[in-house]
């Protein structure tokens, strides 16, 4: 492109922005129904979000919620997500109310540790968290949706290796993948483009589950409608007890071990509400907003618009789809044994998962040494976890958590088999897509801001690609130790700096020397801050919880050392001035 091109680009999209900035004051003048209709036609960014959001992590998060707790939790993703929106809201208002790019910003007004150590953790979530979607992608297409082309049967029917179908897979996903996001880097159509195309794909995802509620509700087993709208009043209570539906399976237990029961459900029941809490709204996520608000010229007219965008373009599809997964989990899965696991006809992985939560019951009752020797011989191992009670070994047979391709197997007797296949696989493979594309946009911002240049361009492109280059390997090595060295450390460094970029927002939001006349006042900042304070609160309880579960002690020694480096940093640097008024 030569230089006067460029400048008549810039000219254009400039001219763009005007027209979109007078399109929100006039409709400001003419009333709420002209406004909403603005606010409805420049959406954008929200959608990006949602598309995000809408991954592998949703999935199995919600599948879990309705597996362990039925509809008692289906509270808990919206009052998260809400949480994650108040804080969202304040990132865009500092945005859009400076035009100053976050990563400077915080740099400059805040810390440069906190800065570079924002920047870092969204990168390796960019590549790390890639490798999932590309995984559950590509599984999703060769089981649910094409088997008979590149399933595993149709691999051996050819005489192919497995492999060769992940690779076929793979590379269509790429493919997509790269076009669409060729298409961010075309100036300002190109962006209404890729929204436009990732607006439709979230549609189809919540068409997608919505489709298997009304179904399920119109089936001869129906939904109970009623305990739906109970599920939606946050019962905290479950932090400390078991939900209610377990109580017939506990009382069918033996006394002495009914304590061990409830306490592993509560548990597992603490464990996924924290981190849902915590995960929410990833730490990506809080990077790609503000980016992808000035990428699109936006300023503080426009600041109304972007909360419109986040709760209708991030808010409202998350919920429909988590909703309708819990719901659909809790329908199928809550309060029964995993498929094939009792009579011991389950897959391989299936028993594995099972075993391992049976074995928990049998340690309890032969204590660690012994049980410890007994582990070492698996067929001696199996025939004691056998002989349990059958009360402790469904106990145990509830407990076993299952993916979507058992949910979409357990919907077929009610759906039929092409319609749970189809619609299901078209929902997971959506999310698969939307997600990886988003990711390869905020690594594309992440890498520029790094080097310090506009988001535009080659080093864009090459940024982009990098995800899509490290996720391609996930059909292949996201399993077993791969899996674990590569997920632990990135999830731990993003909950680390999760909270932490909470309370740095917070503190943008407060600064003076960055927002001037902008920093509100009055009864609304402390609106703003008690909002943030109970949202970044809430998301520390989180991470520390998820760290203390993950790596105890060194979890927090982690995070410690990271606030020390910070507060360090801080007192030896120079503050910035303050803006004049």
């Amino acid at each position: 492109m030569t230089e006067q091109s460029q400048d008549t680009q810039a000219g254009a999209e400039r001219s763009a922005i005007a027209r979109d900035r007078q399109l929100l004051v006039d409709a400001r003048k003419k009333g709420k129904v002209s406004l909403f209709g603005a606010f409805v036609k420049l959406s954008g960014p929200g959608w990006l979000q949602s598309a995000i959001t809408l991954g592998s992590g949703s999935l199995a998060g919600a599948l879990y919620l309705g597996i362990l707790g039925g509809l008692a939790f289906l509270w808990l993703q919206p009052l998260a997500m809400i949480m994650g929106v108040i804080m969202l809201s304040a990132i865009g208002y500092v945005t859009l109310s400076t035009g100053e790019k976050p990563f400077r910003a915080i740099n400059k007004h805040v810390n440069p540790v906190l800065g570079w150590g924002w920047i870092i953790a969204t990168m390796l979530a960019n590549l790390i968290w890639c490798l999932p979607q590309y995984s559950v992608g590509t599984a999703a297409v060769r089981q649910n949706l094409l088997p008979k082309l590149v399933g595993a049967e149709a691999m051996t029917a050819m005489q192919w290796p497995d492999w060769v179908g992940n690779a076929i897979v793979v590379a269509a996903i790429t493919i997509l993948c790269v076009v669409v996001v060729i298409f961010y880097d075309k100036g300002r159509k190109g962006i209404r483009i890729l929204e436009w195309i990732l607006k439709g794909m979230v549609g189809v995802i919540v068409v997608s589950f919505i489709g298997v509620v009304v179904v399920m509700s119109l089936s001869a087993q129906g939904l109970d409608w009623g305990q739906i709208g109970a599920g939606l009043i946050p019962d905290l209570g479950l932090l400390s007890r078991p939900a209610g539906t377990f109580d017939a399976a506990l009382g069918a237990v033996g006394e002495q071990f009914r304590n061990f029961w409830s306490n592993e459900i509560v548990s597992q029941q603490r464990d996924v509400m924290i981190s849902a809490a915590a995960t929410a709204v990833g730490i990506n996520m809080t990077f790609l907003l503000p980016y992808s608000m000035l990428k699109k010229g936006w300023d503080k007219t426009f600041r109304g618009l972007a909360i419109f965008d986040l709760s209708t373009g991030l808010f409202i599809p998350f919920i429909l789809v988590t909703g309708c997964v819990v719901i659909a989990a809790s329908a199928q899965f809550h309060n029964k044994p995993a498929e094939g696991v009792l009579e011991g006809t389950a897959p391989a992985g299936v028993m594995n998962k099972y075993h391992k939560v049976a074995g928990k019951r049998l340690e309890r009752e032969i204590g660690k040494d012994e049980f410890k020797k007994l582990a070492k011989d698996k067929d001696e191992l199996d025939q004691r976890i056998s002989a349990l009670p059958e009360a402790d070994r469904r106990m145990a047979a509830m407990l076993v958590k299952r993916d979507a391709f058992d949910m979409a197997k357990s919907l077929s007797p009610l759906t039929g088999k092409h319609f749970a296949n189809y619609v299901f696989g078209i929902g997971v493979v959506g999310m698969a897509i939307s997600s990886i594309i988003v990711l390869m946009l905020i690594n594309g911002f992440v890498i520029c801001e790094m080097v310090g240049v506009e988001s535009r361009g080659l080093l864009y492109r090459f940024g982009a690609l990098m995800p899509a280059a490290v996720g391609l390997l996930g059909p292949f090595i996201w399993s077993g130790k791969a899996q674990f060295w590569l997920a632990v450390p990135t999830s731990v460094f993003g909950m680390v700096l999760i909270p932490i970029a909470y309370f740095t927002f917070f503190l943008l939001m407060n600064q003076k020397s960055l927002l001037g006349e902008n920093r509100p006042r009055g009864m609304k900042r402390l609106m703003w801050n008690v909002l943030m304070f109970v949202a970044a609160g809430l998301a520390a309880m989180g991470s520390f919880w998820s760290l203390w579960s993950k790596l105890k002690v060194w979890g927090i020694v982690i995070f410690a050392g990271f606030v020390v480096l910070a507060v360090v940093v801080q007192i030896v640097r120079k503050k910035p001035q303050s803006q004049p008024q």
